[in-house]
């Protein structure tokens, strides 16, 4: 990816981040063309088409993704979202994702 990419964020507030961290990482690990990275705070999934990394802060899961494109960037928002919201059902969290100026200002 070159200097100018699409990017957002979503802070997704929760008692358990590091628990979706790393359900989120371990799910994406099984994906054959998947780079993943995952530490006790910190994730890094790297999808064909852009990558995302997570934090887990004290109440919230900070998601950052980032793409080439515009397009790209909304699959893999729906993408990372989707699969939260199947792992955190029952909490039903919020996420709503904050886009980012394509010169890297933003959230």
């Amino acid at each position: 990816m070159d200097a100018e990419f699409a990017s957002s964020a979503a802070r997704v507030a929760t008692e358990v981040p590091r628990r979706y961290l790393g359900q989120l990482c371990t799910h994406f690990e099984h994906g054959p063309t998947l780079s993943v990275s995952v530490a006790e705070r910190h994730g890094r999934i790297e999808f064909p088409f852009g990558i995302c990394t997570l934090d887990a802060k004290a109440e919230a899961l900070v998601m950052h993704v980032k793409a080439d494109d515009e397009a790209a960037l909304g699959r893999l928002e729906d993408v990372v979202a989707r699969h939260l919201e199947r792992f955190a059902f029952r909490d039903k969290p919020e996420i709503v994702w904050m886009r980012a100026s394509p010169t890297g200002a933003g959230p």
